[in-house]
């Protein structure tokens, strides 16, 4: 069986992460993306470590496309994006508002030579607004949409960014979900559409069911409960750190029975859920010697086994030698010709029924321009003159 999305091709005009990581799970399951890029390459290719053109953050959300370069500001270069958007199943953009439109590739100007297409449009804010056309990276959203207050630190109570770009992943990840629906869409109707979507909304909706669940009640709101997750903390054990949380009675109960604790099960303050919930500090001043004469790995799986939901703290030096996650195998390598091996994780949807053909290469700056333009009938004469004016590269 070939894979969920062969046969669609997508052209990917976006930068850093949101725009070419909702790509790259396209890619990843079977799409043809083609990555138009500057002259100048997307800034991904520059964070983290790199060899060449290649960053490590780069190769992960960037595998198995292909690499063009144009100049959309020279009449040749928007010509060759022109010709490939009339034959595209999916256009990806995260410009700023306005600004693919300038360019005369706005959504009605595309979809009037190819009605069929599909027409994302990322952005920070929304495409209107008093925020609209401020420039945007992940730390912002995180601040403007809750999550830095939802993350405080906790000796301070001050806001705090996390150390990963949440905000530009989660974008991704509905951008990816939002253009299969519109594909099924078009298999039903036979038409394309505009799909808009901003990192702020997708933020403020996937923090919103917990984080937020005390802003939720308009008419004669329940009291207000503590913030979701504020008491819950890592376990120390002899030798390293683990994660448990026991919500339900059987789960307390479990606990409390291979720590050697069962009279707590009887105790008034912990018998229910609700009781558990109003005395957890009592609860962990209890429970925190216990966990602390156990080594992780051997209390893990006693825990584990006893029906406790459990797992240790992996160092993200350690994550590969993880006895799930190889047996997931949820790492691989890829072997690029240029500088060797490269680990990656997989993608994380798994369909049996399609053959697994490893990775795919991130593509070097421009690494399939030629071939690109020669797909589209221009002969070697127009491909040279296409690079010596610098339209392409």
């Amino acid at each position: 069986m070939q894979s969920p999305l062969s046969g669609l091709q997508v052209i990917d005009l976006s930068a850093v992460v949101s725009g070419p990581m909702a790509t790259g799970i396209l890619a990843d399951q079977g799409a043809d993306v083609i990555k138009v890029e500057t002259q100048a390459g997307d800034l991904t290719r520059m964070i983290g470590p790199a060899k060449g053109d290649l960053s490590a953050a780069f190769m992960a959300i960037n595998r198995g496309k292909r690499s063009i370069v144009l100049d959309l500001k020279d009449p040749e270069g928007a010509q060759v994006l022109q010709d490939l958007l009339t034959q595209a199943d999916v256009l990806v953009e995260n410009f700023r508002p306005g600004a693919l439109a300038r360019l005369g590739f706005s959504y009605e100007k595309v979809s009037a030579t190819n009605p069929r297409i599909i027409y994302l449009s990322i952005s920070g804010f929304g495409q209107t607004g008093p925020f609209a056309q401020f420039r945007v990276y992940d730390p912002v959203i995180q601040a403007v949409s809750g999550f830095a207050d939802a993350h405080p630190d906790l000796a301070s109570n001050e806001p705090k960014l996390l150390q990963t770009l949440l905000c530009d992943k989660v974008t991704a990840l509905t951008a990816a979900q939002a253009i299969c629906a519109a594909l099924h869409a078009r298999s039903q109707t036979g038409h394309g559409q505009k799909i808009e979507l901003s990192m702020l909304d997708a933020a403020v909706s996937f923090l919103w069911p917990e984080a937020l669940y005390n802003h939720s009640f308009q008419d004669a709101p329940p009291d207000p409960m503590g913030e979701f997750g504020a008491q819950q903390k890592l376990w120390r054990c002899q030798d390293g750190w683990m994660a448990m949380i026991t919500p339900q009675n059987d789960e307390f109960a479990a606990l409390c029975g291979v720590l050697g604790l069962t009279r707590l099960v009887e105790d008034s303050r912990f018998r229910t859920i609700l009781s558990r919930r109003n005395h957890q500090l009592a609860m962990r001043a209890l429970l925190e010697p216990a966990v602390a004469q156990h080594k992780v790995d051997d209390l893990v799986a006693r825990l584990g086994a006893a029906g406790v939901p459990v797992g240790r703290v992996n160092a993200k030096k350690d994550l590969a030698n993880d006895p799930q996650i190889q047996h997931n195998q949820t790492l691989r390598e890829a072997v690029y010709p240029d500088i060797g091996r490269v680990r990656s994780a997989r993608a994380a949807a798994i369909f049996p029924a399609v053959p697994d053909t490893g990775l795919g290469l991130a593509p070097h700056l421009g690494e399939h321009t030629k071939a690109v333009l020669k797909s589209l009938g221009r002969s070697d004469a127009q491909i040279e003159a296409l690079l010596r004016s610098g339209a392409a590269r």
